[in-house]
């Protein structure tokens, strides 16, 4: 049976891309009932939605804005993270490619519940052709009088701009976009002051993701109680999910919140299960920075329960036993694919794109890099992997962003889960280099 969907429910529609058809199948009608409502009211319709950021953190939507100050005489600004950079997540390029109207449309009621009038869309320096995409729809929308001045004879202005970043994936973290949005090196801020209080150019700031702002209208066109009552606990609504792997139908699928990892993956609906008759060998739930997880705990939790596609579902069993749902990039490997040089390639990727700010992170994923480069190309010892592990523990936690956390615990989760496999690389350098570890059915289990 097919899941609710609400972000994609008109993704097939013929021109939806633009004003007309997306004006036509509904659009910006949460404009017009956001603007007779007080900027208190539709905050607490989101607090009531229980929506939750769709870029990563996961922290409630409402409780965020309800935390930007409010000073007399200081602009406050609204911002669109569209720095999508995590390897593995591409819904939000999606969503701004074909339907751009609905982050319009979710830009210009988030920006009004947070009195700014003036908001900036940040994209990823890689998006270049969806920032002509972006515009045309923003050219519409100032056409139709949903931006501007005076928007729909309301009283409220607002202008909106999109500004492409220059590919470094730390802009994602929210103080670096800020810091790039102000013209620097997007080098992440020191918190406390939150963006809260003290943002871009010094004003009170949110910052929020793509996906998260999109869902905006849906809340205020269904009422934030009808939003919640989708989905399960405190994981409410619908997520975006990335795709991708050794499936047999990669793409971007709209979920409900708690079906489970079973359904998903081997469901023709979704992904379809593994492509061209393989196994299941492991699975990154959230985008490449959460931990993997060994296909006997990727169906079921370590207490036998079914996994769903959840905040805490997938959490279950904290770093031992459990991942993160994470901004929702899911990535399946099958039977052939080798552990050590997934991490290998992750590690690399992190090395690269340390802003190189904190120590930890500087020094630490460079070490990382090398000593996977190491066992990857047989030359490794078995110090090496108790090595990678203490690293990891150094940088954990000791950064001024999580881009230390994202670089560790994919390192430190491939190590618990597959130990063995990385132990092989070591003694057997010779089959390492013609083939993938054979016995990984059988690994052991992993205990706290």
């Amino acid at each position: 049976m097919a899941g609710k969907k609400i972000l994609l429910a008109n993704d097939h529609v013929e021109g939806i891309r633009y004003y007309d058809a997306y004006r036509k199948h509904g659009g910006y009608t949460s404009v017009e009932k956001a603007l007779k409502m007080t900027s208190d009211d539709i905050v607490e319709e989101v607090k009531k939605s229980g929506l939750r950021g769709r870029g990563g953190a996961g922290f409630p939507t409402g409780m965020k804005w309800s935390f930007l100050a409010k000073p007399e005489g200081v602009p406050r600004y609204l911002l669109c993270n569209a720095d999508e950079s995590e390897p593995g997540t591409f819904k939000d390029r999606y969503l701004m490619e074909y339907m751009p109207h609905s982050l319009v449309e979710g830009m210009i009621v988030s920006s009004f519940a947070l009195g700014a009038n003036t908001s900036y869309i940040y994209i990823r320096g890689e998006y270049m052709w969806i920032v002509s995409i972006l515009e045309e729809a923003i050219a519409e929308a100032y056409k139709n009088g949903w931006l501007g001045k005076n928007i729909q004879g309301s009283g409220y202005d607002l202008d909106l701009y999109v500004t492409p970043g220059a590919g470094a994936y730390i802009c994602g973290e929210e103080t670096a976009l800020i810091e790039s949005l102000e013209g620097k090196r997007g080098n992440p801020r020191m918190k406390p002051p939150f963006p809260a209080i003290k943002g871009l150019w010094g004003c009170p700031t949110v910052v929020n993701n793509v996906e998260t702002i999109a869902t905006v209208p849906h809340i205020i066109n269904m009422g934030g109680d009808a939003y919640a009552g989708i989905g399960v606990g405190r994981s409410t609504g619908t997520k975006l999910i990335s795709a991708c792997g050794n499936i047999r139908k990669p793409g971007v699928y709209e979920i409900e919140m708690g079906i489970s990892v079973e359904e998903f993956i081997y469901s023709d609906e979704y992904c379809g299960g593994i492509a061209d008759g393989k196994k299941l060998k492991a699975m990154i739930a959230g985008g490449s920075s959460v931990p993997i997880l060994p296909h006997n705990l990727i169906t079921k939790t370590a207490a036998g329960e079914p996994r769903l596609m959840t905040y805490e579902s997938l959490a279950d069993g904290g770093f031992i036993s459990g991942t993160m749902l994470g901004s929702g990039g899911f990535i399946i490997y099958d039977e052939d694919q080798c552990i050590v040089h997934n991490t290998y390639t992750l590690a690399r990727f992190y090395h690269h794109e340390s802003c190189g700010q904190c120590s930890p992170c500087r020094e630490g994923t460079g070490w990382m890099e090398k000593v996977l480069h190491r066992i990857e190309n047989g030359h490794g010892k078995m110090s090496d992997i108790d090595l990678l592990v203490d690293v990891a523990k150094k940088i954990e936690g000791n950064t001024i962003c999580p881009l230390g956390d994202a670089a560790a615990w994919p390192v430190a989760a491939a190590i618990r889960h597959f130990r063995d496999e990385f132990e092989w690389h070591i003694q057997e350098p010779e089959a390492a280099q013609r083939g993938n570890y054979p016995h990984w059915e059988n690994r052991p289990e992993v205990v706290a």
